[in-house]
């Protein structure tokens, strides 16, 4: 097992994954995974369900064991410093996993209580996320909407001020205004110094992020800039207009000028062997990470 003493010794960012891996049974959910977070960075983890996101998360937050490898948070090993190490981070499940039968304002103050703070202590850091909730701050956690659970969660995690914070598909299931609200939360919480990693399988997120990492089948794909990552995609990419989508999807799949031909909405897009397209109906677009994406999981 790789330790803090030898690989990781000298890196003094709030996060460090160092070849971690791990196995349910046959199904090897993580593979060797290393990458590092810097102070204040607000990093995205990007991958489809099953990727290992929440496997990775669970290791960090030191609820689960890796099988190899090692991970240290804000200089300490998830495995030998675990009880330290929770008073350091902020945990935000998946899954909702508040108190449903305590109030909004109950589930807050056990939660301070626990690390030994109170509401007061630290409702700087967040009102902007409770001031929103708090008008019903009497209601049973249970019987809130999903982007209120959402922002309780988060104050939650909040309150006893973590110095890196981790957010498991925070924005699943919630609705377009709710998720653009905790993004500009997020932000906010960034600017106050806290390391966010955050996980998502919305691609359309990665470009809120400083850095994400890739993954899928529990391997990281590529570690950069949405910026950079972009850049570094390969081809030039065509789009054309979708009109017997499937006929035509099979007819540039057979075409031997085309390298590759995708469905996305109403579009097709399109790279081919030699740059140029045979036909004016292609027009010429910038990648998204979604499109780098598929062409970095579908890489020989």
């Amino acid at each position: 097992m790789v330790t803090k003493n030898d690989s990781l010794s000298g890196i003094h960012a709030p996060l460090v994954c160092c070849n971690i891996s791990k196995s349910y049974g046959s199904v090897q959910a993580l593979k060797s995974i290393t990458f590092s977070v810097q102070k204040g960075e607000l990093f995205g983890l990007i991958g489809p369900d099953g990727a290992g996101k929440t496997t990775l998360f669970r290791i960090l937050a030191s609820l689960l064991l890796a099988d190899s490898g090692s991970a240290i948070v804000d200089g300490l090993d998830t495995q030998t410093d675990y009880k330290e190490l929770r008073k350091h981070i902020g945990y935000m499940p998946g899954r909702f996993s508040l108190y449903p039968d305590l109030s909004v304002e109950e589930n807050l103050n056990f939660f301070a209580t626990i690390f030994n703070t109170t509401i007061e202590e630290n409702y700087h850091l967040v009102a902007p996320i409770y001031r929103q909730i708090e008008p019903f701050k009497t209601r049973r956690a249970g019987k809130l909407s999903g982007g209120m659970k959402q922002k309780l969660a988060l104050s939650c995690a909040l309150i006893h001020k973590p110095v890196v914070l981790l957010l498991d598909e925070p924005t699943t299931g919630v609705d377009p205004v709710s998720r653009k609200e905790f993004w500009e939360m997020l932000r906010h919480l960034k600017s106050e110094g806290i390391t966010i990693i955050v996980s998502t399988p919305y691609m359309d997120e990665a470009n809120l992020c400083d850095r994400i990492a890739l993954i899928q089948h529990g391997e990281i794909l590529s570690v950069e800039t949405p910026e950079q990552i972009i850049r570094q995609f390969p081809k030039k990419l065509f789009r054309t207009e979708i009109k017997n989508n499937l006929q035509l999807l099979e007819e540039l799949r057979k075409n031997p000028a085309v390298e590759s031909a995708l469905m996305f909405g109403e579009y097709l897009h399109v790279t081919f062997k030699d740059d140029v397209p045979f036909s004016s109906d292609f027009q010429q677009i910038e990648p998204s990470i979604e499109d780098c994406f598929i062409y970095l999981m579908n890489k020989p």
